[in-house]
């Protein structure tokens, strides 16, 4: 029997926070000639209370309360001659009120700078006072000269002078001349020069490698954006759970007057045993098992083997990456997997080495370029143009691919993104040996972009468009897994995985020499933590290099995303809305991040 909802006490509650909402009222009225922002900030400052004073003696006491608050806040935005009087009206219901004459609003004057012993080197001196940004005629705004003060600070650290503050400042407010004059005293200390690295925690990490990753030579001057960035290029490593980057003490001082900086590193646990599943209708389900050791080499390196157990991609391999390979931010990767593939368009069993250099741009953005060499069985079923039937294809070759590739993202979430855009290129020169030769060009690129619908980003406009082109090839002679194919959870979402696209009479895919893709998405966040989808993809493949846009297929579909830290898990339904035979009426696709 399922509960009903007691409208009782669910209207009881209802009521109960309209009254809650409906009792508030300000501390105090305010009564004066007053511009409308000032008023603003008057209420907001004064503050509301819950219920209407119950006696004159309450109503007087929040006046008062009242002008105490009103006060601070004039003076703290240059109204240094204001009157305010409070005021109580009313007997049965008294009534608090604060009657303000704001008077003249006092003016900057030229700000002073004193240094105090030992004072920066001039030309230092010269740019920080330049950068006060306190212009005299302005409004004496307290919060303004406060933040003048921080600027100064900020500007000798910048320039070297790491142990600058301040000392009490002095801001005299003329009553005769309605001015406000502010004075610094600025204690800028010594000028820091950096020694090397020093790494203090025992661990795995080479510290000769730590002091390679500094973006500074010995004898530079303190940058704490150079600090940053080491700081930084520790962390993309992904190997520590915690990096600590600064600056020594005084005390460590040399006697050539450098300092060094002091670097703490969190080792993350050495070693990880993962275990992982997939599933949908269209791809089949797999089971992956990783087993990743970390800084194997003392150099923020990951060694990862790798078994997966799939209905279509099958493989045991391992890798090794080494971030920072000779220059920082270039990571070396290099990879070998034995791989065995099952699909409707062929068979592949392989054995795949590469090796490539990752140049990061930015901090999300990367180019890469490396070389692969796939070695192995093909098994496929070819359209022959000059007889129109199937050719079956069982050869062995051998695959030298040239790796080119780039990823530029400004968007602001790497698995849920709400605004923004990223763009993927590449470019695959390759060359097939074996029983028949060919060179060809592969190049492919994809473009994405995300517009919320609402400041917030709770409704965003997703959508997507990939294009791909083989130059140099025909159908019959570049290996069937170079081709191109369409279809499945990352692609045109309703049909099977290389669903999209012409196929032969027994319903095996063709594969083709272009590609085109387009999807569209709105998604909605729902309530805490969860949100919904409502998509729609198309795609087409085609026999010549330009892509073809006459044949395209058409899904749509609905799904919901729960929202986890790490980023979202989704679920989508689709259906093909020109399903032709061997279609299935839908498809399910389960995974982790947006589809796009």
């Amino acid at each position: 029997m399922t509960p009903r909802p007691n409208l009782y006490l669910t209207g009881l509650v209802l009521w109960l926070s309209w009254v809650a909402i409906a009792a508030a009222e300000p501390r105090a009225q305010i009564r004066g000639e007053l511009d409308g922002a000032l008023r603003s900030q008057l209420e907001r400052a004064i503050g509301e209370v819950d219920a209407p004073a119950n006696s004159r003696f309450e109503a007087r006491r929040r006046a008062r309360s009242a002008v105490e608050a009103a006060e601070a806040l004039l003076r703290s935005e240059g109204y240094y001659q204001s009157t305010i009087e409070d005021v109580v009206e009313g007997d049965e219901n008294p009534i608090a009120i604060i009657d303000i004459q704001p008077g003249q609003r006092f003016r900057l004057t030229e700000p002073t700078i004193l240094w105090v012993d030992p004072a920066p080197d001039p030309e230092t001196g010269a740019a920080v006072t330049a950068e006060i940004g306190l212009t005299p005629g302005e409004p004496g705004r307290a919060v303004d000269v406060i933040s003048a003060e921080g600027r100064v600070v900020a500007g000798l650290t910048r320039r070297g002078y790491a142990d600058a503050t301040t000392r009490p400042r002095r801001v005299v407010v003329n009553h005769e001349t309605f001015t406000v004059d502010p004075e610094f005293h600025i204690q800028a200390g010594r000028l820091v020069r950096l020694d090397g690295v020093r790494l203090e925690t025992r661990g795995p990490t080479n510290p000769a490698w730590v002091v390679g990753l500094a973006p500074w030579t010995e004898g530079d001057r303190y940058d704490p954006e150079k600090v940053a960035e080491l700081e930084r290029r520790l962390l993309e490593t992904g190997v520590y759970d915690g990096v600590g980057v600064a600056l020594s003490p005084q005390d460590q001082i040399d006697d050539d007057g450098l300092r060094p900086i002091v670097v703490t590193l969190t080792d993350r646990p050495r070693r990880i045993l993962e275990a992982g599943a997939t599933f949908s209708t269209a791809e089949g389900s797999g089971v992956d098992v990783i087993w990743t050791h970390y800084n194997r080499f003392g150099r923020a390196d990951t060694l990862r083997y790798q078994a997966r157990l799939a209905n279509i991609n099958s493989r045991i391999g391992a890798d090794l990456s080494l971030p920072h390979w000779r220059r920082p931010g270039r990571t070396l990767t290099l990879s070998g997997a034995l791989v065995n593939e099952d699909t409707d368009a062929y068979r592949r069993t392989a054995i795949t080495v590469f090796a490539d250099l990752r140049q990061r741009l930015g901090r999300t953005s990367w180019i890469s370029y490396g070389l692969g060499i796939d070695a192995g069985n093909y098994n496929q079923t070819r359209y022959d143009p000059l007889t129109a039937s199937p050719i079956v294809f069982d050869r062995d070759v051998v695959i030298l691919t040239g790796r080119s590739n780039a990823y530029f993202d400004r968007s602001n979430d790497p698995l849920d993104p709400t605004r923004g855009w990223r763009i993927t290129v590449s470019a695959q020169p390759t060359v097939v040996g074996g029983e028949e030769s060919v060179a060809f060009l592969r190049s492919e690129s994809q473009i994405t972009g995300y517009l919320p619908l609402r400041d917030s980003g709770a409704t965003v406009l997703a959508g997507r468009l990939r294009l791909g082109t083989i130059l140099g090839g025909s159908e019959l002679s570049v290996p069937s897994d170079r081709l191109f194919y369409s279809g499945g959870g990352g692609s045109v979402r309703g049909f099977t995985y290389q669903g999209v696209g012409p196929r032969l009479p027994d319903n095996t895919p063709r594969g083709g020499l272009s590609l085109f893709e387009t999807s569209l998405e709105v998604r909605q966040d729902i309530g805490r933590g969860f949100g919904a989808v409502v998509f729609l993809d198309a795609g087409s493949v085609g026999f010549q290099p330009t892509p073809n846009v006459a044949n395209l297929r058409y899904g749509a579909g609905v799904g919901v995303r729960y929202k986890l830290p790490f980023g979202p898990i989704r679920a989508d339904l689709a259906f093909p809305l020109d399903k032709r035979e061997g279609d299935a009426n839908f498809q399910v696709y389960v995974s982790i991040g947006q589809a796009f």
